[in-house]
């Protein structure tokens, strides 16, 4: 059994967990399924929205497929998401990934 497989099992077990979710997605891009790790991020947002990990990841790949926009909403999202559950080290990931996005650099 390959490792999405074994997800999608654990997803049978347990289908609201948002960290098999977000592992799968995951394992779908390494397989190059890009089309399916969107639709299970952005249903990870959906349904799980505190899940801050998501917003980072989906923004990236939003990037990938030349949906800047996308991208840059799904940053400003998880910022507040990460500021409400103080989560420094994913809102100062967040932030320099949307400013990227935004084209903002340091000089």
């Amino acid at each position: 059994m390959d490792r999405i497989d074994q997800l999608k099992a654990f997803l049978d077990e347990d289908p609201d967990d948002p960290f098999t979710r977000f592992a799968l997605a995951q394992e779908y891009l390494k397989d190059d399924r890009v089309r399916k790790a969107v639709e299970v991020f952005e249903g990870l947002v959906e349904t799980d929205p505190d899940y801050v990990g998501t917003y980072y990841h989906l923004g990236k790949l939003y990037e990938r497929l030349d949906r800047t926009q996308d991208a840059i909403e799904t940053y400003a999202a998880g910022i507040d998401v990460a500021r409400s559950q103080g989560e420094q080290k994913d809102l100062s990931e967040l932030q320099d990934a949307k400013m990227a996005a935004e084209g903002i650099g340091f000089e």
